[in-house]
C-alpha cells in the first residue's frame, strides 16, 4: 500500500452521464490510504463519514468521531511541495490569532502526513453556518472575516521545501491574457456563422476586448509597479477561492476554510472576485452593495488610496464575460447552439449598469489615505526558514527532502535593495572582507540588471480553423495516462519576476568563493601517418614515407613502384585542367587530400566540470477538458462540514 499513489479517479468518457453521488465516493485504495493516515496519530477513531471529495483532482474529507471528539481528515490533492506552502500558512495564520482549524500533530511531531504521493492533515472540526445570503449584512460579515485573514498572512514565509506560489506580479500578463482570448472568441464565432450565438458575439466582443486593452494600458500607468516593490511577505496572501461557502460563521466570527490555494498577492483581489461575483448574481451592479462590502472589508484590512484605485481598475476588466464565454473552446458547435446565448444575454443586460457604478464608486477616492511607497525599507526575498524559531525544522521536512545532503537545506542568499548613497559604505565595508576583494568592485557594481516587471507580449489575433466535425474534448483515462514526473532532490532555480528598482538603487550581489580551475587534459601521443596512394601523394606533393626493405626483392618492388608514380606525374601534368583559376585549383588540391582510414582524429579532452545543479523535468501540462466535460451536479451541502 506504500507504493499506491493517489491519482483522480475520473474514470467517465465523453458519452457517460455525471452520476447523482459524483462528489460522494473515493476509490478503496483511497479508503485504505486514509485507515494507515488515521494510524499515525495519538486517536481512537471509531466512525469515518466521507464528506465530500474531488474525483477530477484526487482529493477528499471525512468527518470523523474519535476519542477526543469529532475531527477532520483531509488528503490535499496537490504536490506535497506545494501543500506544504498551505499547511505551513494555516500554522502560521493559527499563531497570528486567525479563525482558522489548527493543525493537530502527528505522532512524530509532524503536522502533515505524507502518503500515497499526497500531504494528509488533522484538525478539531468546527461547527459552521454559511453567512446570509439574501442581505447586505451577511455579505458584509463575509468582506470582514476576509479582511481579518488578509491581515493575518502579512509577513508569512513559507518553510524550506516548500513551492512557492505567488501571483503578485502576473497582474499585466493575466490583463493581456484576457484581451487575447476574446480576440479568439470572434474569430471563433466567425468560424461557426450558422450557430445561434454567433451573431449575437459578434456584435459585442469588440467592445469588451477594447475593455481589456484599455485595463492593461491603465494598470501600466497606475501605482501597481510600485505597490509590488514592496515584496510578497509585505501583502500576504491571497485565498482565491473565497466565497460564501469557504467562509462561514463559528465560534467568535467568520471562519476560513479549504485553505490549499492560497497564493501570493494584492490581497483584495478576493475581494474583487467577491464582488464581481455578487454583481453577477443579482444582474445588476448595485452601489449600495458594493460599498457596503468594501467598507466592511476596509473596517478589517485598511485600504490606501492606491489600492483602492487598482481594486476599481480590476472590476473594470470584462472578467464575467470571460469566465462564461470561455467554455466555447471547449466544444464550441455545442456550446453556441445551446448555452452561449442565453449567457451572453445576462451578461449584456447586467453590464449596462456597470459603468454607472464604478464612476459613482470613484468618488469616494478621496475618502482613503494615500499610501507611502517612496522609501522601500530593504525588501527580501522568503528565506524559507519562518517555522524554524516555533518548530524544529525536521517536523516540516518532506520525505524525499530528508534524504537530501545538509548543504541543500541552506537558504539561498537573497538579493538585498541598498541606496546609491551607501554604495561607497557597501563597496568598502565588502573591500575589508578577505573573500570580497575579487568578486566585489565598482566596475561590477555598475554591471548589475535592474528587476523590471516583463512587458507583456503585444496582442495578436488569431485564426480559428473550423474543422470538419466538431471534436469531443479528450479525455485522459487512467490507463493511458502518463505517470506522474518524480520531483528531483536538487530543484533548478526558477528566475524570479520582480519590478523596476527605483532610480539610485542597485542590487548588492551576495559573495561567492572563486572556483578553482580544472587542471587541462594530457596531450595524447603523436597520431601514426596513414598511408597515401603514390599517384594521389603525387597531385598533393606529399614525400613517400621510406622503408627499409628487408630482401633484393623487396629493392626491386620498391623501384617499380617509383617508375609507375612517375609515369602517373607525366601524365597527370599532361592534363591541365582548363579555365581554372589558382584559387580554385587550391580547392582542389585541398578536396583530393585522404583522410587517414587508420584512426579517428583525437577528440578534445575537456576539463571536468561540476554543476551546482541537477536537471528537473519540465512540469506536465494540464488537460483543459478535464473538468468541463459535462456539468457537474452540486457539491455535497457545505453547511456544518470543515473544508480546510
Amino acid at each position: 500500500m506504500e507504493q499506491y499513489v493517489i491519482k483522480p479517479w475520473d474514470t467517465r468518457d465523453g458519452s457517460e452521464a455525471t452520476p447523482v453521488d459524483w462528489d460522494m465516493q473515493v476509490p478503496p485504495e483511497v479508503d485504505a490510504v486514509a485507515e494507515l493516515v488515521i494510524k499515525e496519530y495519538d486517536m481512537a477513531v471509531h466512525n469515518r463519514t466521507l464528506i465530500t471529495s474531488k474525483p477530477d483532482k484526487g482529493g477528499a474529507i471525512w468527518r470523523i468521531e474519535t476519542n477526543k471528539g469529532p475531527r477532520s481528515l483531509k488528503v490535499l490533492h496537490r504536490t506535497p511541495e506545494r501543500s506544504l506552502y498551505s499547511v505551513g500558512l494555516q500554522e502560521y495564520v493559527v499563531r497570528q490569532g486567525a479563525r482558522v482549524p489548527a493543525l493537530i500533530p502527528a505522532r512524530d511531531g509532524k503536522l502533515f502526513v505524507e502518503k500515497g504521493g499526497k500531504l494528509w492533515i488533522v484538525t478539531d472540526w468546527i461547527s459552521l453556518e454559511p453567512a446570509a445570503k439574501v442581505d447586505l449584512t451577511g455579505a458584509q460579515e463575509l468582506c470582514y472575516g476576509l479582511g481579518e485573514f488578509h491581515r493575518h498572512t502579512k509577513g508569512y514565509v513559507p518553510p524550506a521545501g516548500a513551492k512557492n506560489s505567488s501571483r503578485l506580479y502576473r497582474w499585466p500578463n493575466y490583463y493581456q491574457k484576457i484581451a487575447k482570448k476574446i480576440g479568439w472568441m470572434r474569430e471563433m464565432a466567425k468560424a461557426y456563422r450558422e450557430t445561434a450565438a454567433s451573431g449575437p458575439i459578434l456584435a459585442v466582443v469588440d467592445k469588451y476586448e477594447q475593455q481589456a486593452i484599455a485595463a492593461l494600458e491603465r494598470l501600466k500607468a497606475s501605482s501597481y509597479p510600485k505597490m509590488v516593490q514592496m515584496g510578497e511577505p509585505h501583502w500576504g496572501l491571497v485565498h482565491q477561492d473565497y466565497g460564501w461557502s469557504n467562509g462561514q460563521n463559528g465560534p467568535g466570527g467568520l471562519w476560513v476554510i479549504d485553505l490549499d490555494g492560497v497564493a501570493y498577492d494584492l490581497p483584495f483581489r478576493d475581494l474583487r472576485k467577491l464582488i464581481t461575483s455578487t454583481m453577477d448574481d443579482m444582474g445588476v451592479w448595485d452601489v449600495t452593495w458594493m460599498r457596503g462590502m468594501i467598507e466592511a472589508y476596509h473596517r478589517a484590512n485598511p485600504l490606501d488610496r492606491e489600492s483602492f484605485e487598482i481594486l476599481l481598475l480590476d472590476m473594470s476588466v470584462p472578467n464575467e464575460f470571460y469566465k462564461h464565454l470561455k467554455e466555447m473552446f471547449y466544444d464550441p458547435v455545442t456550446f453556441l447552439n445551446t448555452e452561449a446565448e442565453g449567457i451572453l444575454q445576462r451578461v449584456v443586460a447586467t453590464d449596462q449598469t456597470k459603468g454607472q457604478a464604478l464612476a459613482e464608486l470613484a468618488k469616494d477616492s478621496s475618502q482613503y489615505q494615500p499610501g507611502d511607497y517612496t522609501q522601500v525599507v530593504v525588501p527580501r526575498s522568503p528565506e524559507r526558514q519562518s517555522l524554524a524559531s516555533t518548530e524544529n525544522q525536521a517536523n516540516w521536512q518532506l520525505a524525499d527532502q530528508m534524504q537530501l545532503p545538509a548543504q541543500s537545506q541552506v537558504p539561498e542568499q537573497s538579493q538585498v535593495l541598498v541606496p546609491a548613497a551607501e554604495e561607497k559604505a557597501v563597496l568598502a565595508a565588502d573591500a575589508r572582507r578577505p573573500e570580497a576583494k575579487v568578486e566585489n568592485k565598482p566596475d561590477e557594481v555598475k554591471a548589475k540588471k535592474t528587476l523590471r516587471i516583463p512587458e507583456p507580449e503585444p496582442i495578436r489575433a488569431a485564426t480559428v480553423q473550423k474543422p470538419k466535425e466538431p471534436k469531443e474534448r479528450e479525455k485522459v483515462r487512467p490507463d493511458t495516462r502518463k505517470e506522474p514526473v518524480k520531483q528531483e532532490k536538487e530543484r533548478t532555480p526558477v528566475a524570479v519576476q520582480t519590478p523596476t528598482l527605483p532610480s539610485g538603487w542597485f542590487i548588492k550581489a551576495p559573495v561567492v568563493a572563486p572556483v578553482e580551475k580544472a587542471e587541462p587534459a594530457k596531450k595524447q601521443g603523436p597520431r601514426l601517418k596513414a598511408k597515401v596512394a603514390p599517384a594521389k601523394r603525387a597531385r598533393t606533393g606529399e614525400k613517400p614515407v621510406k622503408k627499409k626493405a628487408s630482401s633484393q626483392g623487396s629493392k626491386q618492388s620498391a623501384t617499380n613502384k617509383k617508375a609507375v608514380a612517375k609515369k602517373a606525374i607525366t601524365k597527370l601534368q599532361a592534363k591541365k585542367p582548363l579555365n581554372k583559376s589558382p584559387k580554385t585549383s587550391e580547392k582542389a588540391k585541398a578536396g583530393n587530400q585522404v583522410v587517414a582510414k587508420s584512426g579517428s582524429p583525437r577528440k578534445t579532452q575537456h576539463a571536468a566540470v561540476t554543476h551546482p545543479y541537477k536537471k528537473t523535468a519540465a512540469p506536465s501540462r494540464k488537460s483543459a477538458s478535464s473538468q468541463a466535460k459535462k456539468p457537474r451536479s452540486a457539491k455535497a451541502q457545505k453547511t456544518g462540514r470543515n473544508m480546510l
